[in-house]
């Protein structure tokens, strides 16, 4: 008895029609296609909201006398106990404060997400984080000020 072979492809021959088409095929060799993407937010798998994306830099330790600044990494005596300090990579790290994900059970994706409150009035700057079903990601910064 044959299984069922599930499969998808993307149509990019036809602008208007760039859906994403699951195929089937039965134990009797008829196959169906089935729409998986009827809307845009069905191209969504995961999306999260970093509140405060600045209030965060990324800090990594060096040694000193390293890097741009000094000798170039490797070339240190390393008979010598090395000192570290921290440096600011000028990057940010991104924390989820609020998050919306499909599962296997459940294909819904909240739309809205949950209020904040700032503790006191300022600008900020809140990251949209968004993963499509391909696993792509993409962010956007929205700067706000409150208050």
């Amino acid at each position: 008895m044959a299984r069922s072979s599930p499969t998808a492809h993307y149509d990019l021959t036809e602008p208007e029609k760039r859906d994403l088409i699951k195929l089937n095929k039965d134990k009797e060799g008829i196959v169906t296609r089935d729409v998986l993407t009827k809307k845009w937010t069905d191209w969504v798998d995961y999306w999260a909201i970093d509140f405060d994306y600045e209030s965060r830099k990324e800090i990594i330790k060096v040694a000193k006398n390293m890097g741009v600044e000094g000798a170039l990494p490797g070339a240190a005596d390393t008979a010598e106990f090395l000192d570290f300090e921290e440096r600011w990579t000028g990057a940010y790290i991104f924390e989820n404060e609020w998050q919306s994900f499909r599962t296997r059970k459940d294909r819904d994706l909240e739309l809205v997400s949950a209020t904040h409150t700032y503790d006191k009035p300022g600008r900020y700057t809140i990251a949209v984080k968004v993963i499509d079903i391909f696993g792509n990601d993409t962010m956007s910064l929205v700067p706000v000020t409150i208050g």
